[in-house]
């Protein structure tokens, strides 16, 4: 009732037809679906419905007997044969040993193909019920045809949502359960063939003392300094890029066109050779401390990428280069979408700038940018092209894995592609996606753009 009263005409009712009704309603051709799929659709001359469910049966069935079975029982301990070669007679023979990461990513797998065998049981079964429900009802089931009728027009959503939610489950779910699974066993370099499960001493290892490669201090070091990051290249380039574009959006400036091509074109240039080029000038002898020593400015080169605070600084505003474009093509347009009367009725109420920049064009970005901030935010705490093409995490203290520079998301490659510590990687990936998670959602669900989406408050 209370969703019925907030949505209005866009309420859509629940589906009748769930498992609970189906196992206490339904008839016999109904219940047998539960072993049988399809049986209920075959009964109500629904062939091709039937066909597909007793299909996606079998196909389970032959895989779990060819594969799958033997992927789920070498999970519990992910494999223990090592591999040899030996003489038998005259020849020499190599048996392969067992290999982990083959393991654990097919157990995953077959693990995730289960869950979603349930899931298509549980349609199996709906589908008979309502098969049934409607049979009676209208004396006839729905055809192929009716059914694709449906999924044409009343339930398109359901069609052109299926294909994305595919790739979502295959190419992000899938390596995102792989990848836990991998922070609870002893995945590292000394194991890079064979490892087991170990709990949650990796953990124990990133928020103790006690490891050598990681510890709670780099950790919550690395945390911090993500934060601050995020936090500066997010709004430094949102405020920097929303004054220039109103700048460029005011009436009396001149060739609005051509600053805003300018711009554009700054974002035409891939941005991997822009930060590459800044990465030389900005060396010892680099061009930009040549110059200044040429000119007598400075007589030691100054240490943009040697000195932990002016590495920070400088990877801040090199970004800036980088972001503002882009947000002075979302804020253009914004500006010039924002009603013309709001501002016509303020200046005649005799509203200065600064109380109609504050009461109608900021609320009204904000209220129209809070999920591209939300966006932008995250993927600054995953910037790993800036940080990485810049300074490569340093300056770095010996014996530390990261650098002052470093995010979570550079470590992770260091202590995975560099070090091939892909458990402690798993880890630190885990936090990163917890940080943002938590952030994105608390920040989202407290803006206007949530709470009244259907217009500007």
């Amino acid at each position: 009732m209370k969703r019925r009263q907030k949505l209005g005409a866009d309420y859509v009712a629940p589906s009748p037809y769930t498992l609970s009704a189906a196992l206490k309603n339904g008839d016999v051709f109904t219940k047998l679906s539960i072993i049988f799929f399809g049986l209920g659709n075959f009964a109500r001359h629904q062939i091709a419905k039937g066909v597909i469910f007793l299909a996606g049966e079998i196909g389970f069935i032959v895989f779990m007997i060819y594969a799958g079975a033997h992927n789920l029982a070498m999970l519990p301990s992910l494999g223990w044969r090592q591999a040899s070669t030996e003489w038998v007679g005259a020849k020499l023979v190599h048996t392969a040993g067992d290999n982990s990461v083959l393991i654990l990513l097919y157990g995953v797998c077959t693990l995730v193909l289960c869950a979603v065998f349930v899931l298509w049981w549980n349609l199996a079964i709906r589908s008979a019920y309502k098969a049934q429900c409607l049979a009676g009802k209208n004396g006839h089931a729905p055809s192929l045809l009716d059914d694709i009728h449906t999924l044409l027009n009343e339930k398109a959503n359901i069609l052109f949502l299926a294909l994305p939610t595919l790739g979502i489950l295959i190419f992000t779910v899938l390596p995102l359960i792989f990848m836990i699974s991998m922070a609870f066993t002893s995945y590292d370099h000394n194991h890079l063939v064979l490892f087991d499960w170990v709990g949650f001493e990796n953990f124990k290892t990133v928020f103790s003392n006690s490891g050598s490669i990681v510890s709670a201090r780099l950790f919550m070091s690395v945390l911090g300094w993500t934060l601050i990051w995020a936090f500066f290249a997010t709004f430094l380039n949102f405020f920097c890029g929303l004054f220039l574009a109103m700048v460029i959006n005011r009436k009396t400036t001149q060739g609005k066109g051509f600053w805003r091509a300018i711009f554009s074109m700054s974002i035409a240039v891939p941005q991997f050779v822009s930060l590459l080029v800044m990465h030389q000038m900005l060396q010892p002898q680099g061009a930009i401390n040549r110059i200044f020593m040429n000119w007598g400015w400075i007589s030691d080169p100054m240490p943009f990428f040697t000195n932990a605070t002016w590495a920070r600084v400088t990877v801040i505003v090199i970004n800036l280069w980088v972001g503002i474009p882009y947000t002075i093509m979302q804020v253009t347009g914004i500006l010039q979408n924002i009603p013309a009367d709001q501002y016509e009725a303020a200046e005649i109420d005799g509203a200065n700038w600064w109380q109609i920049f504050t009461k109608i064009t900021m609320p009204y970005i904000i209220f129209v940018l809070t999920p591209y901030l939300i966006t932008t935010f995250t993927g600054n705490v995953n910037n790993f092209n800036v940080i990485y093409l810049l300074t490569r995490g340093e300056p770095s203290v010996v014996g530390d894995s990261a650098g002052k520079t470093d995010l979570l998301i550079t470590w992770l490659y260091k202590l995975t592609v560099d070090n091939n510590d892909y458990n402690l990687g798993a880890v630190i990936g885990i936090m990163t996606f917890i940080v943002l998670a938590v952030v994105s959602l608390i920040t989202y669900r407290s803006s206007g753009s949530y709470k009244n989406e259907e217009a500007f408050r």
